[in-house]
């Protein structure tokens, strides 16, 4: 038997699933980048050049030499080595080179399927978009970056999670196009839109609150569950610091947001386990969402009173991807 498959829909799918897979890798390595302390090892933006490592001990004393000049390492680095250097040095670059392979193979292929497929043309234009954002976030990247090089020993938290969401926005955004391909289909009678919106709205909460306190290091404070060192609020604050705005600076506060946050989406995941009863829903789709917030908590629980362990937090860290993607393919089952 013979099937007949689209070569444009077939192309287009491939570079999607591609796409994703690109990006999950590089929010896996960017997040082993920050646990390592790595981000600030490459001073300069490097747009066009950068593209091979250092190949010779001229350079690598180079960047070291420039390395040398920020206060991360005056003030925390400063009996580091050359092949010390050299380990966070090459995190960077990996980052950054897996950067510039999503930049071109997010516009490279759409020029090709532009010109070979011009009756598909109208089609294409909504994944130029995946480009210009792609763009957008090795702006932010490098905005981040030049945060932690003239006053700080760190990047700015705020930029960090600018960072992060941008990554998370672009990653969405791919998925979505997967599910419009693959045509699933959708419920028969449809969820209450404002309780999604909601929902979706705090998973989005909780990965900003959880990239601020990577950039404040705040997993290191309260490393006790479900208690904050014997108490339920943070034990070095006073209450009110909770409303205060400039509190979003406040690692103690982060960790305190973060950990309601965590409560209240267990209290929707309950009713949206009821939602699906009540409506008699296919129980595939909330299955893997549950399976995936449980798993984080899990996750973020011994992240938390293992001081943060890389290989816990990078794992809570791809954990957020399992859930955001689990959740919109409720979303869009439901639109």
């Amino acid at each position: 038997m013979i099937v007949n498959i689209d070569p444009f829909k077939k192309f287009i799918e491939i570079w999607l699933y591609l796409m994703l897979l690109l990006i999950i890798l590089i929010v896996f390595v960017g997040g082993l980048t920050r646990l390592t302390d790595s981000g600030l090892s490459i001073t300069q933006w490097e747009l066009f050049k950068g593209i091979f490592p250092p190949l010779n001990s001229e350079t690598w004393n180079f960047y070291f030499t420039q390395y040398k000049q920020i206060p991360e390492f005056k003030e925390v680095n400063f009996n580091m080595s050359l092949s010390e250097f050299k380990v966070i040095y090459y995190w960077e670059y990996g980052h950054r080179l897996i950067a510039r392979v999503i930049g071109l193979f997010s516009i490279l292929p759409l020029i090709y399927l532009f010109i070979k497929f011009k009756a598909h043309r109208r089609k294409i234009q909504k994944y130029f978009i995946i480009f210009l954002l792609i763009c957008f976030q090795g702006f932010i990247g490098w905005f981040m970056v030049e945060s932690g090089l003239i006053n700080n020993t760190d990047v700015s938290h705020y930029r960090l999670a600018l960072h992060l969401s941008t990554a998370f926005i672009i990653l969405s955004i791919v998925f979505w196009f997967i599910l419009e391909n693959l045509k699933i289909k959708k419920f028969e009678n449809s969820l209450s839109q404002n309780f999604l919106i909601i929902f979706l709205f705090l998973i989005i909460i909780q990965v900003i609150l959880g990239a601020f306190l990577a950039g404040l290091n705040g997993g290191l404070l309260y490393n006790t569950w479900p208690d904050m060192d014997g108490s339920f609020f943070p034990t070095d604050i006073i209450i009110k610091e909770l409303f205060l705005l400039e509190s979003s600076g406040n690692p103690s506060v982060i960790q305190f947001y973060h950990r309601i946050i965590a409560y209240l989406i267990l209290i929707f995941l309950i009713i949206l386990n009821y939602l699906f009863f009540k409506k008699n829903f296919s129980y595939k789709p909330l299955i893997v969402f549950n399976f995936a917030i449980f798993l984080q908590v899990l996750i973020g629980i011994i992240t938390l009173i293992t001081g943060v362990k890389i290989t816990y937090a990078s794992l809570h860290q791809l954990g957020s991807i399992l859930v955001l993607t689990s959740f919109l393919f409720i979303i869009y089952k439901n639109s």
